[in-house]
């Protein structure tokens, strides 16, 4: 049986793995922010002793796997899977981000780099088919760091504190090794664009107060998701419409 040109069996295996994937992902957020190592003995000691499923996480890692699976299909070659790994890969990456800078207002140095350690060889693998994709990838974390440490150090000297923390800026310039300058640009737009909206719900709803900090990183984060699921001109069209009022054509 094949669902969008793919065995329903691939399905089932992804969607397995995310639910396992899922988990090391709460171990992470319990790790990470303490500074201790991720990958350590600990994880048949510690974790198995106070061992406690978090079934969020884990069925939102297996429907995230699944879905891209669909939308991206599984190709011949591994060149042509490529797009699919990577995300399989950033995926838990991205939910570990969203976590811990939700509940701790910080993205670890260890999560942000190895998001970079791991772009990197994905960038090195696209190059050995063309050398243009991955110069395209180096532009866009190039433009992820530099359009974010403009706006945080814009916002230090105007209103005497960061707009948004450095751990932000290192993020958006790892993603930029997944996604090149273009969709980096993109990325960048969403972000801001479900900042403000949500920004303004949260004050509104009185969750959040007007000099409580907001955490900038989930934003990103739902803003990369975005990026992978829907094509790049198709957000191009919606943002255009959306910042020019309507009147683009």
């Amino acid at each position: 049986m094949y669902y969008n040109d793919v065995h329903i069996g691939y399905y089932l295996v992804v969607a397995i793995l995310g639910l396992l994937v899922g988990q090391l992902v709460d171990w992470a957020n319990k790790r990470l922010p303490q500074y201790k190592k991720f990958l350590s003995l600990d994880i048949f000691k510690e974790y198995k002793r106070k061992f406690k499923p978090n079934y969020i996480l884990m069925l939102l890692t297996s429907a995230i796997y699944v879905t891209l699976v669909y939308t991206l299909g599984i190709k011949d070659t591994l060149i042509a899977n490529l797009d699919l790994i990577k995300f399989l890969i950033l995926t838990p990456m991205l939910l570990s981000a969203f976590v811990i800078d939700y509940k701790s207002q910080i993205i670890p140095n260890r999560l942000n780099l190895t998001i970079f350690e791991v772009g990197f060889i994905f960038a090195f693998i696209y190059g050995l088919s063309d050398v243009a994709i991955t110069l395209n990838m180096l532009l866009g974390m190039l433009a992820g760091v530099g359009i974010f440490l403009i706006i945080t150090l814009v916002g230090g000297l105007f209103y005497g504190k960061e707009a948004m923390g450095f751990g932000d800026v290192k993020l958006m310039g790892a993603l930029g090794l997944y996604f090149g300058l273009s969709n980096i640009v993109i990325i960048t737009l969403i972000s801001f664009l479900i900042g403000a909206i949500l920004s303004i719900g949260l004050l509104i709803t009185k969750v959040k107060k007007t000099d409580e900090y907001i955490p900038f990183g989930p934003f990103i984060v739902i803003a990369t998701f975005v990026s992978m699921y829907v094509p790049f001109e198709t957000i191009k069209l919606v943002l255009m419409k959306i910042f020019t009022l309507g009147m683009y054509n």
